[in-house]
């Protein structure tokens, strides 16, 4: 069974984002993430959707 909440470390090599980026981003709010106590845990499925949504599409060339 895969699970559902990830650590920092583990998100880390999911995203290829350093783990002080991370915490910066949490910080600033600017990533989903969930707090279990003094724990920060970030949810596959919130995550995988946040990746979705910063991803930029390539504009048509006029000629396509």
């Amino acid at each position: 069974m895969t699970r559902r909440l990830l650590t920092i470390m583990e998100v880390s090599e999911y995203t290829g984002l350093s783990p002080h980026t991370l915490y910066t981003m949490v910080s600033q709010r600017r990533i989903p993430f969930v707090k279990m106590g003094r724990l920060t845990k970030f949810d596959r499925e919130e995550l995988d959707r946040w990746i979705t949504r910063q991803s930029v599409r390539p504009i048509r060339s006029e000629g396509a």
